[in-house]
């Protein structure tokens, strides 16, 4: 073979490769039971909703007695064990004999929800050996909400294998994602408030900065428009004065006080009485 023909064979095995590698690195996710065409549009919703979770693994031990020593290892979407290549999304391991049960595949899985909970199950798993009637495993897992927590308190509830049909096992945690959209509690009064009390700190704010930093006004005289918030406030005393007394204003006061003999003339009878007769 021709040294141009080496090289040409040489890169298309090195590309053949690379798309391979790409391919396996490249994990696989949950498909839903039934045809593409066919798929409900409510669980694809929710298998996005559940996609920050999928880069997160959960395990929990289980132990009873002697006889019963097994791991489960659980993933939200994803295969267990990428390089197994068996769709396992809920495998058991048996820490005994190190033998491994897939309890369910990502690729037959169904979705559904409520108010704050969602329910992930994966169906296809290894099948039974004497309990069942020998049909395929199958992993529940109900996913409560619980707000502030990504994921939390992954665990089994039950096995469910004393039936003739559709056993399962049972299993629960915690995330923030089964939880219902919060809807804000301010009403149209509040959020016009906010916006009036934002509007006013602006003006008051940018105001006073204007005033001192561009016209050099000092004292009272930085606030902004203060002339006209003068004789506004004047304006409101006269009137609240002429709207709010309860006689005529040039009637005389009923009362004299302890200045008043320096506010004006006296009286031309207050000493009429001293004048000699």
């Amino acid at each position: 073979m021709s040294p141009p023909c080496h090289t040409s064979a040489l890169l298309l095995v090195l590309v053949a490769l690379a798309v391979a590698g790409a391919e396996q690195s490249e994990e696989r996710s949950c498909d839903v039971v039934g045809d593409e065409s066919s798929e409900s549009q409510m669980e694809r919703a929710l298998l996005k909703k559940l996609e920050p979770l999928s880069h997160m693994r959960f395990n929990v031990t289980v132990e009873k007695g002697k006889t019963e020593n097994y791991i489960y290892h659980f993933r939200v979407c994803r295969e267990v064990s990428s390089t197994s290549h068996d769709f396992g999304g809920l495998v058991q391991t048996d820490r005994q004999n190190g033998k491994t049960t897939v309890i369910g595949r990502i690729n037959e899985t169904q979705v559904f929800n409520g108010s704050d909970w969602i329910m992930l199950i994966y169906k296809g798993g290894d099948s039974y050996g004497r309990h069942c009637s020998g049909e395929k495993r199958r992993a529940v897992i109900m996913i409560s909400c619980k707000r502030g927590v990504t994921a939390s308190s992954f665990s089994i509830i039950s096995e469910e294998r004393e039936k003739e049909q559709e056993c399962f096992y049972l299993f629960e945690m915690d995330s923030s994602v089964a939880c219902p959209a919060e809807n804000s509690h301010l009403s149209a009064g509040s959020i016009l408030l906010i916006t009036f009390v934002s509007l006013i700190a602006v003006y008051i704010i940018g105001g006073f900065l204007y005033q001192r930093l561009v016209v050099g006004a000092k004292g009272m005289e930085q606030i902004p428009h203060f002339a006209f918030w003068q004789d506004l406030g004047n304006l409101v005393a006269d009137g609240c004065d002429f709207v709010c007394r309860s006689k005529p204003r040039n009637a005389p006061a009923a009362y004299r006080g302890v200045g008043d003999d320096q506010l004006g003339e006296e009286s031309e009878e207050r000493d009429d009485h001293l004048l000699p007769m």
